[in-house]
């Protein structure tokens, strides 16, 4: 029988994965008594994706969202918090609830399915290579190989940090999140990369006089 647990949920127009982090301002007197009543009760709150059109105060989420542990908490003197919310691991929402300001939830914990190595492999060296080279381009960093280290080892952590770094929308990251295969979201990783990455060099390696002889 799949454990059920309560948390306090956080609408926001972001997604957040499992072993990424996300600095946050809180703000909103109903976010600020939130983060109160975690602390006391030394629990994480989860992060959701707002639906579009939600109303205020009456916020519509997405179905899967993450765990987020709160770090480096930093309380100012006007009341509001400074904090990094560390993902941890996703959830699906049962049911919800507003019996306190803000939205709390009844939800259940999971990873992505088992799948054999092998048959992840493959996807994961091409996947390391095109977001090397993507990650290499974004940030115009110096040295490709310290990208390359600094990725996660687990292919299950690779595709979700891929996931979360990738400039796609919030719906696409969306749909990553809700995923239980690592294997088919390194795939459709590696399909946006093989588009994005020779996309990306031609914008950056372009002669200066390229836009002007498309012109004529």
């Amino acid at each position: 029988m799949i454990s059920e647990i309560e948390l306090p949920l956080f609408p926001l127009n972001v997604v957040l994965f499992p072993g990424t982090v996300l600095p946050l301002h809180i703000f909103e007197s109903r976010y600020r008594q939130m983060i109160v009543d975690c602390q006391e009760e030394e629990k994480p709150f989860g992060v959701v994706l707002a639906k579009a059109g939600s109303q205020l105060l009456l916020e519509e989420t997405h179905p899967v969202g993450t765990v987020a542990e709160i770090h480096n908490l930093q309380e100012l003197e006007d009341g509001c918090y400074n904090l990094m919310g560390v993902g941890t691991q996703r959830f699906r929402i049962q049911r919800t609830h507003r019996g306190r300001p803000y939205l709390s939830g009844v939800v259940t914990l999971f990873d992505d399915v088992v799948e054999p190595e092998d048959e992840l492999s493959t996807s994961v060296q091409q996947v390391r290579s095109l977001f090397g080279a993507y990650l290499n381009m974004l940030l115009d960093a110096p040295d490709e190989r310290e990208v390359h280290t600094n990725l996660p080892e687990e292919p299950e952590d690779l595709s979700h940090f891929i996931a979360y770094f990738m400039e796609v929308d919030d719906t696409r990251k969306q749909s990553f999140l809700e995923l239980t295969s690592t294997g088919q979201r390194l795939q459709e990783e590696i399909n946006i990369l093989r588009r994005e990455v020779p996309f990306m060099r031609q914008l950056l390696f372009k002669k200066p006089n390229d836009d002007l002889s498309m012109l004529n």
